[in-house]
């Protein structure tokens, strides 16, 4: 309980809960898009925070929303574990405020129902500038450093969705 407590109000080992959206195309393509409040070229899948109240599930759905102007998507898959991530310690006192030292992700994987013009990156309160469709083998080479591994982590889990096994 001391735990969660700790994960909601921050602390020194404390980690933001959140969510993470992997969406794929119809051919099977990762959505990823560049952040706008970074120097240095940065691109990541869609993820955000859990708002109070709030299921995992649908924090995945208001982010796509928030973050990519669309909801054409269905989630076709979830991850079994939560995945923790570290901040550098170049972030760590710049973003939320200092209070957490990393994030905690549900990850989702979710199917693009629409077309490409649905997506409009001009949201409320845009984070990216750019985006593309890359293959799952290409994300490891555009994700920052620190968030790699989750990636990996992620990749490895929902390969059944892309992989031409049966």
């Amino acid at each position: 309980m001391a735990a969660d407590r700790r994960r909601e109000t921050g602390g020194a080992d404390a980690y933001r809960q959140g969510v993470g959206i992997m969406l794929l195309d119809r051919d099977n393509r990762v959505f990823v898009g560049r952040r706008i409040d970074r120097e240095e070229e940065a691109w990541q899948m869609p993820q955000g925070g859990i708002d109070k109240g709030e299921t995992p599930r649908a924090a995945a759905l208001r982010e796509l929303k928030e973050e990519t102007g669309t909801d054409k998507a269905e989630i076709i898959a979830e991850t079994a574990q939560w995945h923790r991530y570290r901040l550098p310690s170049t972030l760590h006192g710049r973003l939320w405020r200092g209070r957490y030292v990393g994030q905690e992700q549900k990850w989702f994987a979710m199917r693009f129902l629409g077309r490409d013009s649905d997506i409009d990156l001009a949201t409320h309160h845009p984070e990216f500038d750019a985006w593309q469709w890359v293959p799952p083998d290409r994300l490891g080479a555009l994700i920052v450093p620190f968030k790699r591994q989750v990636y990996e982590d992620v990749l490895a889990e929902f390969a059944h969705l892309w992989s031409d096994d049966d």
